[in-house]
């Protein structure tokens, strides 16, 4: 379908290398790396950004510099539930939007019963964008997120990311796109027990590349891992397994994990949920300095209102829509 989405969104696979990582400050128990400062103990909070809701120009939505001339289909042109969130939108005509969604529609069923559970979301954001998406349970928050990498399909709207429509692709483009581009991290880490911590890390990786091809770049790959495990304060665990490992540095190895393809967008599903406040507000400490520091686009959720307040902007869902701003 569309050449396998311009064979990945038009990028060859990231080299095996070790990816270029800026000074991330150590993480509170963790080893410091060299050349790297103190843990910051209070990062300011960032302003939020203007732009609210899903730019529009001239009733179309706007997803990518490339892609102004694609319209969305399959979105009606007016509906009121929809209306009301894309009332909300500003126009930028030149806004970079990474990922998008438009009016987008799932529910599911129960013996016979059908359960609505987004009921027409329109969302953009913006390349290097913070967003946090923040609801009671039940609210689609979850669903949402798996809307947006394509680890479920909408029955009906579009997500799109780049300007190119994702969620109808083959299920194994799907997952090329998501091992390539996309970093995804879990309330409950889905760290594989038999593997040790660098395995866990290293096993996107084993994934894209045949066995020759991890093997021949076995050196360069250990390397990536190493470096990434010793920035989130994980160095000195390298071959514990998971059962070894408390909540923070089960964590803290996912976001490792999510990071070793050198991804352009990182989807954050209850990512300190299951971790005290203080393991928490580190594991939010390292999302923070990625996003500043390497502007890395980042959608998280949470229910958490004082974590969502560190982020760029708050998108908030009521019972399966976004609420007005």
């Amino acid at each position: 379908m569309n050449d396998d989405l311009e064979r990945i969104l038009g990028q060859p696979p990231s080299p095996p290398v070790a990816p270029r990582l800026p000074a991330i400050p150590r993480v509170r128990g963790g080893p410091a790396r060299i050349g790297a400062p103190e843990l910051e103990a209070d990062l300011p909070t960032k302003t939020s950004k203007p732009a609210v809701g899903h730019p529009m120009v001239d009733g179309e939505p706007v997803f990518s510099h490339e892609s102004r001339s694609l319209p969305v289909s399959g979105a009606p042109a007016v509906l009121d539930h929809r209306q009301q969130n894309l009332s909300q939108a500003v126009a930028q005509p030149r806004a970079d939007i990474h990922l998008a969604a438009a009016g987008l529609m799932k529910s599911y069923r129960k013996g016979p019963v059908k359960i609505p559970v987004l009921r027409g979301v329109s969302l953009g954001v913006q390349r290097g964008e913070f967003v946090a998406i923040v609801g009671q349970s039940g609210s689609g928050k979850s669903t949402l997120l798996h809307l947006l990498g394509t680890l479920d399909a909408p029955d009906e709207g579009e997500v799109r990311f780049n300007g190119r429509r994702i969620d109808d692709l083959p299920t194994g483009v799907r997952d090329t796109l998501r091992n390539r581009h996309f970093g995804m991290i879990f309330q409950f880490y889905h760290l594989l027990p038999e593997m040790t911590t660098l395995e866990n890390v290293l096993a996107p990786l084993m994934i894209r590349h045949s066995v020759w091809g991890y093997l021949r770049h076995r050196r360069e790959h250990r390397m990536a891992g190493l470096r990434l495990l010793e920035m989130v304060g994980l160095g000195h665990r390298l071959k514990h397994k998971p059962r070894e490992l408390s909540g923070g540095e089960m964590q803290r190895a996912a976001i490792a994990r999510a990071l070793i393809a050198n991804p352009e967008l990182l989807l954050a599903d209850e990512p300190t949920g299951n971790l005290d406040i203080a393991t928490g507000r580190e594991i939010l400490e390292i999302l923070r300095s990625l996003n500043e520091r390497q502007k890395l686009t980042i959608v998280m959720v949470t229910h958490d209102q004082a974590i969502a307040r560190q982020a760029d902007r708050i998108v908030r869902l009521v019972d399966g829509r976004i609420e007005p701003t």
